[in-house]
């Protein structure tokens, strides 16, 4: 809840100066406010209790938010406003990530953009059917992670890539996940493949990446992903592997997350005229 209202928010504060009732001081203002938001809803997600974010500080914002108009004081908190939140094109965020994480082994190469650029959580509707092709619908049921309640805003991008890494299809991302439980992570959402089977390349893949935000980089991370083949597309459930990231399009370097099962868990339905 605190997180949409926080993106909600930063929308707002980064809206441009002609269209927005607000000052320059006051969008600060805002912004401020959703990293408080941000920072209460990881502090809600986060079972260390060191730098909580209390119900009782979030208190302290609300007369701020009522008086936005009018509020001249200091802000309570020192607190950096959010900034734009970076979402990445794929394979970016692990150039970031290399300091940390000193991963070994790239990802194919960003593929060209040949399609164009999307907004997350804005799933393509099922294309028109053909006589004689078959068309194929996934549903992202869940997926197992120890720490699935720990993953702030989790979507999952798909994307269909040929053998050298190059996408087929334009890429969708599901919306933020539907809920967290116990190790898992739900969506139940359907994804429309854009391609009809039959028009996919030999040796071609789906890819599944598993994204969350990191508020203390402030961007949005991999944190692993799964693919399926072509000779995977069959009706029905299917659960595939998990495996470590930067995702490897060209599926030559593959790490299993973790010793644990743990799965992608899908079901395919396929439409044929």
């Amino acid at each position: 809840m605190a997180g949409g209202l926080a993106r909600h928010l930063q929308k707002e504060a980064q809206s441009q100066h002609n269209n927005s009732e607000f000052t320059e001081d006051q969008k600060k203002t805002i912004a401020k406010i959703a990293t408080c938001l941000e920072l209460r809803s990881a502090a809600l997600q986060s079972t260390q209790s060191q730098d909580e974010f209390k119900l009782e500080d979030l208190k302290k914002l609300e007369p701020i938010l009522k008086n936005i108009l009018t509020y001249n004081k200091e802000f309570p908190f020192d607190v950096q406003p959010v900034p734009l939140r970076k979402i990445l094109a794929p394979g970016e965020e692990e150039h970031l990530e290399f300091e940390e994480d000193d991963e070994e082994g790239g990802a194919g190469a960003g593929s060209p953009d040949s399609f164009p650029a999307r907004v997350p959580g804005t799933l393509l509707p099922r294309l028109p059917s053909e006589p004689g092709m078959t068309l194929l619908t996934i549903n992202i049921e869940k997926i197992g992670l120890k720490d699935a309640g720990q993953c702030i805003d989790p979507y999952i991008t798909v994307s269909v890539k040929d053998l050298n890494g190059i996408d087929l299809t334009p890429v969708q991302d599901t919306p933020v996940a539907l809920r967290k439980e116990d190790t898992y992570v739900h969506f139940n959402v359907d994804i429309e493949i854009q391609k009809h089977v039959e028009k996919l390349t030999k040796g071609a893949a789906i890819f599944f990446e598993f994204k969350h935000y990191k508020p203390k980089k402030r961007f949005t991370s991999t944190k692993c992903f799964a693919f399926m083949e072509m000779d995977e597309i069959k009706p029905g459930a299917i659960v595939i592997e998990l495996y470590k990231k930067p995702t490897d399009f060209k599926r030559k370097k593959l790490q299993l997350l973790t010793k644990k099962p743990l799965y992608l868990h899908l079901h395919q339905t396929l439409h044929k005229e």
